[in-house]
């Protein structure tokens, strides 16, 4: 969930709720529609289907409705909560009595499972129905906290939309769990505390119901954290939060922690704390996230920066490397991390309204999420590489079906594809309450105005010290860079502040027609006027077609080039690729100008970019061969927007590619 507008004491940028802010039209727009009409429902049709998932059963067995034994990983709780989250948003966009009903009858189940103490895991509830010796936090891997906070998250919305108190209810008694956990055991909850929901989610009970007791519990978290003396480097937790000044460790447990320190930053305005975050943040940003916002470059790895001994050494998985370590065929990138990373990312901008917070969201959504979802609404990664190869001689997982036992054996290396239904379920429905929630990044309003984050098809309604300005927007943005507001409805003045993207060079502004001056890359522009019904504030952002190359320490892309334009990241997809041409010829030409065309992929509109490549000699699979000095053929192919790979069989795909001369 974005982070609230209640209390907030110390982030006065509120970002515009459902009342504020929506997609309308354009690109956005089109993905909003899909999300309400496609991506959630089909996932309730699986998570109620007890032949595709156990989601709803488990529930139903706990509750005693029905016999059987629990199925599906242990997180499957949390994950059914992140689906409900994404459905109770549809509600708040466009009430529907059907789609209402059917949450309440949820909630209502949820409810029947808790018990008197607060605690809610169905894997323990039903084997205490069948008198089974079970005990709650014997295995950290159960992650009850990770249910018990995305079930609060879902509770404070849902009494938001519908006024209801049923799983409000059950979210402060969870919530009276967690306090027992954190004063009466401290260890079992600091051992428990894995991918930490929980932080984010006592920090929406407070603002729901400005009660203190759930500031101090997200307060006592972070204690019980730094006092733990048996953690490691995969969990966050080997050292205090205020000693670190590098990201390691399981990349999702980390985007999830820092953003839910964020929200207590944002009550009790702990300068130390922020700026321990923003000195992590910038360290992932500047040495750790792909071109397309990916987090967390490895499958399996181990931190050996944190002891010196190598028996000490601290495993690590789905995990944040070593500065600069980014692989691109093994790159794991679970679709949760980079959510989290936007979940972190938003809260900072809360903090401090500085555009490259709003950068690295942009980046993000454009890319690595919508990447992580196929054309369809409903097929979904679990890992997003940036480049998928034939007869890679290893296998690597495949997506989602890790949860599975016996474990299926992973599909040839250009055979992963987007899955319907993935066994470990805790990307789609993270993939479909963010992709619902984005308009809630459009905008937010300060002590100094209204900002806008987010381009793409929004209507904005924003006020400031009684003053009112509504905005709709026009564009066909990211494939085209003008931007137009026009203003329907203002009262008095109202400072807007346009975000000047990172990527852009050479903005330009204007109000009627009358320029104005933009700002720097990375920066907001601040227009202040008494809007009038009927004025037009324009942003034109050239596109012109960039070759991005990596740093000197990224050594898997050293002397190679990705394609970029606006906020896109574009890659070849062996579809495009010439009979006879392997995806490991294809070479960029220092100095190729790529020409935007039209086309369509799997029935959707996109913009892709149409170049000459040289072609380089065939090589034989040896280790190591001679350089074939036979001169370079050129050949055209288009290249594709990275989140439209994919979508159209198996295929090889890669982000870089070689340069020559």
């Amino acid at each position: 969930m974005t982070a609230t507008s209640q209390t907030r004491a110390h982030a006065p940028w509120r970002p515009l709720g459902a009342e504020g802010a929506r997609w309308r039209t354009g690109f956005w727009g089109g993905v909003a529609r899909r999300t309400g009409e496609v991506t959630v429902p089909s996932m309730w049709e699986m998570l109620r289907d007890p032949a595709i998932s156990p989601g709803l059963r488990n529930f139903r067995i706990a509750a005693g409705l029905e016999e059987g034994e629990h199925q599906g990983p242990p997180f499957m709780d949390g994950d059914t909560y992140k689906w409900l989250e994404s459905a109770v948003v549809q509600l708040e966009l466009a009430w529907d009595d059907e789609l209402a009903a059917r949450i309440d009858e949820l909630g209502r189940l949820i409810a029947s499972v808790q018990r008197e103490d607060g605690y809610l895991h169905t894997p323990t509830a039903i084997a205490e129905r069948q008198q089974q010796q079970v005990q709650a936090l014997a295995d950290r891997f159960n992650f009850e906290t990770y249910n018990l906070g995305h079930l609060i998250t879902v509770a404070v919305r849902h009494h938001a939309v519908t006024g209801s108190r049923t799983l409000l209810d059950v979210a402060e008694k969870a919530a009276g769990f967690l306090e027992m956990l954190a004063t009466d055991k401290p260890t079992e909850l600091a051992k428990s505390a894995i991918c930490p929901s929980h932080y984010m989610a006592v920090i929406d009970l407070f603002r729901a119901t400005a009660n203190p007791r759930y500031l101090r519990l997200a307060e006592a978290f972070l204690r019980v954290r730094d006092e733990f003396d048996e953690g490691g480097d995969d969990n966050q937790d080997r050292i205090p939060v205020r000693e670190q000044t590098v990201v390691t460790g399981h990349a999702v447990r980390a985007n999830y922690l820092y953003a839910g320190l964020s929200d207590l930053v944002a009550e009790t305005g702990d300068a130390e704390l922020q700026t321990v975050l923003e000195r992590l943040w910038q360290d992932v940003v500047q040495t750790k996230l792909y071109l397309t916002g990916g987090c967390g470059a490895l499958y399996d790895g181990a931190s050996p920066d944190g002891y010196p001994w190598q028996k000490e050494i601290s495993r690590v998985h789905q995990a944040y490397g070593r500065a600069y370590q980014l692989p691109n065929t093994t790159a794991h990138n679970e679709s949760c991390a980079h959510i989290g990373m936007i979940f972190w990312s938003e809260r900072m901008l809360a903090l401090r309204p500085e555009a490259r917070y709003a950068d690295v969201i942009e980046t993000i959504s454009y890319n690595a999420l919508l990447a992580s979802i196929g054309l369809d609404g409903a097929s979904y990664f679990y890992t997003n590489p940036l480049r998928q190869v034939r007869d890679l001689p290893y296998p690597l997982r495949r997506s989602g079906d890790t949860a599975l036992r016996p474990t299926p054996e992973p599909p040839p290396s250009d055979e992963r594809l987007r899955q319907s239904y993935l066994s470990c379920f805790c990307c789609p429905p993270n993939i479909a309450r963010t992709l619902a929630e984005m308009h809630e990044r459009i905008a937010s309003v300060g002590p100094d105005g209204l900002y806008v984050h987010q381009y793409g098809g929004s209507e904005i309604r924003g006020e400031h010290h009684g003053a009112r300005v509504v905005l709709e927007e026009s564009s066909q943005y990211p494939w085209d860079g003008a931007i137009s507001f026009t203003v329907t409805e203002a009262t008095g003045s109202v400072p807007i502040h346009l975000r000047i993207p990172g990527w852009s060079r050479g903005a330009r502004i204007a109000v009627n027609g009358t320029p104005i001056d933009a700002s720097e890359p990375s920066s907001y522009t601040r227009i202040e006027r008494d809007w009038q019904a009927g004025d037009v504030l324009t942003l034109d952002l050239p596109m012109p077609v960039r070759l991005v190359r990596g740093h000197r320490l990224a050594e898997e892309v050293t002397n190679q080039v990705a394609v970029q334009r606006g906020p896109l990241v574009y890659c070849v997809e062996s579809h495009e690729l010439p009979d006879g041409v392997r995806l490991e010829q294809a070479a960029v030409r220092r100095g190729t100008h790529p020409v935007p065309v039209e086309t369509t992929i799997a029935g959707e509109r996109v913009i892709a970019l149409e170049t000459e490549i040289a072609v380089l000699p065939h090589t034989r699979e040896e280790l190591y061969d001679d350089l074939d000095d036979a001169p370079l053929q050129p050949a055209t192919v288009r290249l594709i927007p990275y989140f439209a790979w994919s979508n159209r069989g198996p295929s090889e795909m890669s982000v870089w590619l070689p340069v020559v001369w």
